[in-house]
């Protein structure tokens, strides 16, 4: 019957509203949805540190793994915790000597590298003639080793080398023994010429960079207002150089307290230094604790001496905005 509802044909007739039977909505399958919400409601690493993490890994095994099993081997023994490698690194008569001369070593060495790579550097900035060839000279030292430089001022100081054969020549004695154990003095200032000679050139290829970055127009426009040249050194050159020279002192710093190979090439233990008893107690006398405790100490020492600096040259303007 057209219009009706089938089974039904009384109430159609009847004027009465059939009766309906609500349907159930439709509900789509759970299942494949829940791990695509899931998986959004995870939350994500970060993009900067998923970047990181595989530099993160490799510096963890580079140096926290060696830290961590040097400090395991100068503080443990066959019975436990001790601290007797300690006593017996402190005790030696080499370790004081020993720190005396590495401490000289840095305060005298590194005002005298940033002096002289200073100078060369704004010598550079001036453009003179050959300034390209004057460059790559005085950065010749710097493809040459420890050893090799040390080897190289041996010939030079030795009681035969080449400078006793020039004052020979000259008729101004018959030589001097510039690396003896009885002339600590000459020995001292032998290792700091072969140190200034060599590593120099990494704080000018620091500051030459730095340089590079520092536009011309600051230094013009102070000198087109009066300033002379060395209130523009002061002024404008070496407050935009400080990022520069805070990352070479701390690498020269830093570098200065490894200084072992030119020492040792030169004078032996004569000269004693930090890195050269650590070579002692591991090489010679076969006691891998002890040179642990005085890693440890170089360590201590690298870290203390790079937070006063990164402490003591902070960018005051920086500082203020933060």
């Amino acid at each position: 019957m057209p219009g009706g509802v089938t089974g039904d044909p009384g109430g159609a007739a009847g004027g009465a509203a059939p009766a309906t039977v609500p349907r159930p909505p439709d509900r789509k399958p759970a299942g494949p949805d829940r791990p695509a919400r899931a998986a959004r409601r995870r939350p994500r690493l970060p993009v900067p540190v998923l970047l990181i993490a595989p530099s993160v890994v490799f510096l963890a095994a580079l140096f926290l793994w060696p830290v961590v099993v040097g400090v395991s081997q100068a503080f443990t023994g066959t019975d436990g915790a001790t601290l007797a490698h300690l006593r017996r690194m402190v005790d030696d008569p080499y370790f004081w000597p020993a720190v005396r001369n590495t401490a000289l070593l840095i305060v005298v060495l590194i005002p005298l590298q940033f002096a002289f790579a200073l100078a060369m550097a704004l010598l550079l900035r001036s453009r003179p003639r050959l300034s390209s060839f004057y460059f790559y000279v005085w950065c010749v030292p710097l493809a040459v080793s420890d050893l090799a430089a040390g080897l190289i001022w041996l010939s030079i100081l030795t009681d035969r080398g080449y400078l006793n054969s020039v004052l020979a020549h000259l008729g101004l004695g018959d030589g001097f023994a510039w690396l003896s154990y009885q002339n600590p003095t000459t020995m001292f200032v032998a290792v700091l010429l072969a140190e200034l000679w060599r590593a120099t050139s990494l704080v000018l290829v620091i500051v030459v960079a730095g340089l590079q970055n520092i536009p011309r127009d600051y230094d013009e426009a102070a000198a087109v207002f009066g300033a002379g040249y060395w209130q523009r050194l002061w002024h404008v050159i070496l407050p935009q150089l400080r990022p520069s020279l805070q990352v070479a002192l701390i690498l020269r710093t830093i570098l200065g307290l490894q200084t072992f190979a030119v020492a040792q090439a030169l004078t032996g233990r004569n000269f004693p230094l930090l890195v050269g008893e650590t070579y002692q107690w591991y090489v010679v006398l076969q006691n891998e604790r002890v040179a642990a405790a005085i890693a440890l100490v170089i360590l201590a020492v690298s870290i203390g001496t790079a937070m006063v600096y990164l402490r003591v040259l902070r960018d005051p303007s920086i500082q203020g905005r933060r």
